[in-house]
C-alpha cells in the first residue's frame, strides 16, 4: 500500500471513528461497517496488438450493501490496487447513506494506463475484466458505473459482455451512453451537485454576494461541470486549470468560449481572455470558493495555510490531506467533504437505475431538478448537524452516514 493508498484509506476511517466516537457506537458494529464484506481480484491476460500476452491485475471490493445493492466505479489506473480500490469503496458507502439512497459502496480498478492502450486492447481488457467479476455483478446485488480512466463507452462493454452471459441487462451498469439506457444528465452530475452544494455554502456563509468568485482546480468532467452550473447560478469563475497549468481573469472567464475552443482541440494553456497561471498559483489565489476537481491530495498542510478561499468544495475524492482538514478548521474555512460535495453522480445513477428498471426514460429537466432536491436535502441536513453539534461539516456529513449504516445493520438483525 503506497503513500496515496494510506492517506485515503486513513482519512476515511478517521472520519469514521470520530462518527463513532461523537455517536457512542460500540467497538463491533464499528468493525461490522468498516471492514470490506467481499473482495475478488483476478488475473486479466490480454493479447496485446504485437502479438504478445500482457497480463493485467483487476480488483472490485464491495464495502457494504446493508442498504441497497453495491454501488461504485471502475477505475483504469496504474494505482489501482486493491488497496485503492477498497479504500474508494467505503468512501461510497457513506456518500450514498448521506444522501439517503438505497445503495452501499463498492469500487473496481484495473492497474493500467489506458492511454497506452488500442482501442481493441481496452475493449479485450474491459470484457476479460467483466467476465472475470460477473458472478459478483447484478441489478440487486453490483451496479458499477465510470470512474477515473473509464467512461459510458466502457461501461457499454461492461454492459454487452455481462448481457452476452446473463441475458440483455441494461440495469447492471451506470453512466452508460444514453443510447443505451443511459441517463440524462449523468455525466455532468458530480460536478453539477457539487456547484448546487457550494452555492448554497455560499449563501449561508455571505461570502460573494449574488456573484461569488469561483476558482476551479482542474477542469475535467467534474471540474467543467460545475463550472457551468455556477455560472449559471450567477457566480464569476475567475480560474480553472489543467494538468499543465490554469488561466486567470479577475472579472471572470467565458466558460462557454473555452468550452468550444477545447472541444474544438484547443487546450486551457492556448486559451484567451485571461493571464497564464501555474497550479500552485491558481490554489493560492484571493477568490471566495476554491473547488479542487482533479485529484486526492492537492491540500496538504505545505500549503492550507496559503490558501485565501473561504469556501472549499471538494470535486475530487479526498483532495485534502488529514492534517491540512485540520489546518483549514483553525483558521475557520468551510469545507464541504467530498462525500457530499461530488455524491451528484451516484444519486443520477441511481436515476438510471430506476429508468432501467422502470423500463421508463426521465426528461433531462427532471433529472436536474430531482439532483437538486436530493442535494440540497443532504446539504441542509449536514449543515443543521454541523451547527447544533459545533463540529466540522466533514464531520457532520460522516456522523449521520455512520448513524443511517448503523441503523440499517441494527434492523437487519447482523448482530443478533
Amino acid at each position: 500500500m503506497d503513500e496515496e493508498d494510506l492517506q485515503m484509506l486513513d482519512g476515511t476511517i478517521a472520519s469514521v471513528n470520530g462518527a463513532v466516537a461523537e455517536l457512542g457506537i460500540r467497538d463491533d458494529m464499528r468493525a461490522v461497517i468498516i471492514e470490506p464484506w467481499r473482495e475478488l481480484s483476478a488475473a486479466l491476460p490480454v493479447r496485446m496488438d504485437d502479438g504478445t500476452v500482457k497480463v493485467f491485475h483487476g480488483h472490485r471490493s464491495q464495502h457494504n450493501a446493508t442498504r441497497g445493492p453495491f454501488k461504485g466505479g471502475i477505475r483504469f489506473h496504474p494505482a489501482a490496487d486493491l488497496a485503492h480500490t477498497r479504500a474508494l469503496g467505503m468512501l461510497m458507502t457513506f456518500k450514498s447513506a448521506l444522501v439517503n439512497i438505497p445503495f452501499g459502496g463498492a469500487k473496481g480498478g484495473i492497474q493500467v494506463n489506458p492511454r497506452e492502450l488500442s482501442e481493441r486492447e481496452l475493449i479485450a481488457l474491459t470484457r476479460r475484466y467483466t467476465r472475470s467479476i460477473h458472478l459478483i455483478l447484478g441489478v440487486s446485488r453490483d451496479i458499477p458505473a465510470p470512474d477515473l480512466g473509464t467512461n459510458a463507452q466502457t461501461m457499454a462493454w461492461i454492459m454487452d459482455e455481462y448481457s452476452a452471459i446473463h441475458g440483455y441487462t441494461p440495469g447492471i451498469v451506470t453512466g452508460k451512453p444514453i443510447e443505451l439506457g443511459g441517463s440524462e444528465g449523468r455525466s455532468e452530475s458530480p460536478g453539477r451537485g457539487a456547484a448546487i452544494v457550494g452555492r448554497l455554502a455560499a449563501q449561508d456563509l455571505e461570502i460573494g454576494g449574488d456573484s461569488p468568485r469561483v476558482v476551479v482546480q482542474g477542469y475535467g468532467q467534474v471540474g467543467s461541470s460545475a463550472a457551468r452550473k455556477f455560472v449559471e447560478d450567477g457566480a464569476r469563475v475567475v480560474a480553472i486549470s489543467d494538468i499543465a497549468g490554469g488561466l486567470y481573469n479577475s472579472n471572470g472567464l467565458d466558460i462557454h468560449a473555452i468550452d468550444r475552443f477545447l472541444e474544438e482541440g484547443g487546450s486551457i494553456a492556448d486559451s484567451r481572455g485571461g493571464d497564464q497561471i501555474s497550479n500552485a498559483e491558481l490554489m493560492e489565489l484571493d477568490t471566495d470558493v476554491l473547488v479542487p476537481a482533479a485529484i486526492e491530495g492537492v491540500i496538504t498542510s505545505e500549503n492550507a495555510d496559503s490558501i485565501k478561499a473561504q469556501l472549499i468544495v471538494e470535486g475530487a475524492n479526498q483532495p485534502t490531506t488529514i492534517a491540512a482538514d485540520r489546518m483549514l478548521a483553525d483558521r475557520g474555512v468551510t469545507v464541504v467533504p467530498d462525500v457530499l460535495a461530488n455524491a451528484g453522480g451516484v444519486v443520477v445513477s441511481y436515476f438510471e437505475w430506476a429508468q432501467n428498471i422502470q423500463q421508463f426514460k426521465w426528461k433531462l429537466d427532471r433529472v436536474n431538478d430531482e439532483l437538486e432536491s436530493i442535494m440540497t436535502a443532504a446539504y441542509r441536513a449536514t449543515r443543521e448537524h454541523m451547527q447544533s453539534h459545533g463540529v466540522t461539516m466533514r464531520a457532520a456529513a460522516y456522523n449521520i452516514a455512520v448513524k443511517r449504516l448503523t441503523e440499517a445493520t441494527e434492523m437487519r438483525g447482523f448482530l443478533k
